[in-house]
């Protein structure tokens, strides 16, 4: 369907607001809840019944449904211009008082190409393994093409499982359009060994080594997330002749959560859970991790995640592996660093501060600092604005345009 109010068109199963013909981005939560609202013109929407439509599967709080309104208010200009679409009734919910019309939606060119002709379609990934000194067996895959970008471990991830679901593939498919992209399984998770002894950050560092050494690297671009970025960092500081660049995506340097840190007692009862409900069908340990994660992700977005812990890692390899997370100090490692360096960051990031972004970026000389507007610790495509940003961030890092033209104009050569 699609829905008109006063000069907006909301074509909820493309999941597009516009206005005049303009898109209006908003993140996948804010958006579910001007759906709800818009589908029910008229009528109270009390706050618990709100809560369980866009957020079905979580427990979450109200200032959660709080955060979104004021979202939607000030994409909508509402109160400019004597313009007015939601009502607040006090204590109670909300009210969509705008007069909205229904029509069915007409396929447009856009949709009728995006179904016919899926973006970067013939872009698949190659799975291989290689087995590292103390015997364990890292499994790791090469797709697209162009010069080598090596991403390193995630805390935990499964590569083919990564790979089938079209939220993340059109993350890592971006990537591959312009550069032989490289992943790799975390030893302990996914396709990789799961019966392992050593878990340490150091053995992490080897294992990055030896896939370099394996895979013939003589140079390359990296990437990183979250306690993978002071895996690379410390790489690319004992072997400064082979990172080109790096990338940096809502990174740490000095543990997390820090030692001293009044989150340490958190963290453990976090621990507590994944031992105790890691590995059950009922998905509500699971979606704790997920709503840090991804607080405005898309309900299909959040049964991917949930799935994804599940089938990745056991829950004593889980527990071990993000148990070396406050171990992690290279801090005074930093101003080592020699390649250049963009530091991305989600300023509402609920997992790692923005602040610990924006401290690994000051200490390395040159490094960029980019703050997205975002909750989200890993930035996607449901979130139309922030991954605009980053795509831009990383594209005008990179160099990803003045590469391309050379190619269009030797095509239009030949």
């Amino acid at each position: 369907m699609i829905f008109r109010f006063s000069d907006f068109e909301l074509e909820v199963k493309e999941r597009r607001l516009s206005r005049a013909g303009e898109l209006i981005p908003l993140r996948a939560k804010v958006f579910d809840t001007l759906c709800v609202l818009v589908e029910n013109p008229g009528r109270l929407l009390r706050k618990d019944e709100l809560m369980k439509l866009v957020w079905p599967d979580s427990i979450v709080e109200e200032n959660n449904l709080d955060h979104n309104i004021s979202k939607l208010r000030r994409a909508l200009g509402d109160g400019v211009n004597g313009n007015r679409f939601i009502e607040t009734v006090p204590r109670q919910g909300y009210r969509f008082i705008a007069q909205v019309h229904a029509a069915p939606l007409r396929p447009t060119l856009h949709s009728i190409q995006s179904m016919s002709e899926p973006e970067d379609d013939k872009i698949e990934q190659e799975i291989k393994s290689f087995t590292t000194a103390d015997g364990v067996r890292i499994a790791y895959a090469i797709s697209g093409d162009g010069p080598p970008m090596l991403r390193a471990v995630d805390w935990i991830n499964h590569l083919e499982f990564e790979w089938s679901n079209p939220f993340q593939r059109r993350r890592l498919k971006q990537i591959a359009k312009h550069h032989t992209l490289i992943r790799y399984d975390q030893r302990g998770s996914g396709l990789s060994d799961w019966n392992v002894a050593d878990f340490s950050f150091e053995r992490s560092i080897r294992d990055m080594e030896e896939l370099v050494e394996h895979l013939g690297l003589d140079s390359f671009d990296a990437m990183a997330t979250c306690q993978g970025a002071p895996i690379a960092t410390a790489y690319a500081i004992r072997h400064p002749e082979r990172v080109k660049s790096m990338i940096l995506v809502g990174p740490f340097a000095r543990g997390w959560p820090t030692p001293d840190s009044l989150l340490m007692e958190q963290f453990n009862a976090l621990l507590t859970l994944i031992r105790l409900g890691w590995g059950k069908d009922n998905p509500a340990f699971r979606q704790l991790w997920t709503t840090l994660f991804m607080p405005d992700a898309t309900r299909e977005e959040m049964d991917w995640m949930n799935e994804l812990q599940r089938m990745t890692a056991s829950p004593e390899n889980a527990v071990r592996l993000l148990a070396e997370f406050p171990k992690i100090n290279i801090l005074d490692q930093l101003p080592n660093v020699c390649c250049p360096t963009l530091v991305v960051h989600s300023r509402d990031d609920a997992v790692v501060p923005a602040s610990e972004g924006r401290l690994m970026a000051s200490r390395i000389r040159g490094a960029r600092f980019v703050e997205l507007d975002s909750r989200s610790h890993i930035v996607g495509p449901s979130e139309p604005e922030a991954w605009g940003h980053f795509v831009r961030e990383v594209s005008d890092f990179l160099g990803w345009e003045e590469k391309a033209a050379p190619k269009k104009r030797r095509a239009a050569q030949r």
